[in-house]
């Protein structure tokens, strides 16, 4: 099972999940709200070589924390996950956009300085902006476009920069999402679950239950869902594997998830 964003630190007893998180998926990028969380839930986190905390600053937040802009930037040589980044365009957040789009401009120069990272971007209402800055910056790495609700047509072109995706349960419960989910290529779809944000019934998502897209990618693809959920764990070692640490992890994590009982 693999979540690749979700903010776990912001789930309620966050602490008492972390070891069956780390326990039940075979890997979780925990995406944080800002550098001082990103410094924080690295301490707390540590140990759980499955479970990554990705450097980030949240669109929606970057008018509150435009001091923490110089900590963000500094600290992209310091890992290779960087979420949740990105550009926001909605009506709430408009106003900010130019600033937003400066300082993702700066981050993904910053990671192609520093060898490439693995982004997780957040595009809501600004999607061809933050496609227009991936072109620019060709060497920042791999721009994952977390719950993508751009149009068709920017999701063509996202697919010709070469993009991944990541795509969650709620995502897949609106029809909208679902078209876009069966117009992108399986193999650069990872399962993500954006929890606590995204909600069943008011109850938050679960790490292990990203998976249940399985459901939905069988029915759109026309695969069983087994296959799709192999799938996704090819594309987790595809994407992963020019990783700064050994996949070892990976391997132990099946040998575990063998001996669950559910």
């Amino acid at each position: 099972m693999i979540d690749f964003h979700c903010h776990l630190d912001l789930y309620p007893e966050a602490l008492r999940l972390l070891p069956e998180v780390s326990r039940r998926n075979l890997f979780t990028l925990v995406v944080s709200t800002s550098p001082r969380a990103w410094q924080a839930t690295s301490r707390v986190f540590a140990g759980y070589d499955n479970v990554r905390v990705a450097l980030g600053l949240h669109p929606e937040i970057f008018e509150k924390k435009q001091s923490e802009r110089e900590l963000l930037l500094e600290n992209v040589r310091n890992t290779q996950f960087i979420g949740e980044v990105g550009l926001d365009g909605s009506r709430r957040f408009v106003g900010t956009l130019e600033l937003q789009e400066r300082l993702l401009d700066e981050v993904l120069a910053e990671c192609a300085v520093h060898g490439g990272k693995f982004i997780s971007l957040h595009s809501r209402g600004a999607a061809t902006r933050v496609l227009d800055l991936i072109e620019s910056h060709r060497d920042c790495g791999v721009p994952v476009l977390h719950w993508f609700s751009g149009t068709p047509k920017e999701l063509r072109r996202a697919v010709d920069l070469g993009c991944w995706f990541s795509v969650g349960p709620a995502m897949v419960q609106a029809e909208k999402g679902r078209r876009l989910f069966a117009e992108m290529p399986l193999n650069r779809v990872l399962p993500e679950t954006d929890g606590p944000f995204a909600a069943r019934n008011g109850i938050p998502w679960m790490p292990w239950e990203a998976i249940s897209i399985s459901d939905a990618a069988s029915e759109l693809f026309g695969r069983s869902a087994d296959d799709v959920a192999r799938t996704f764990e090819d594309n987790l070692r595809r994407v992963l594997k020019h990783s700064e640490k050994p996949l070892d992890f990976m391997r132990a994590q099946e040998s575990a998830q063998r001996d669950l009982p559910f």
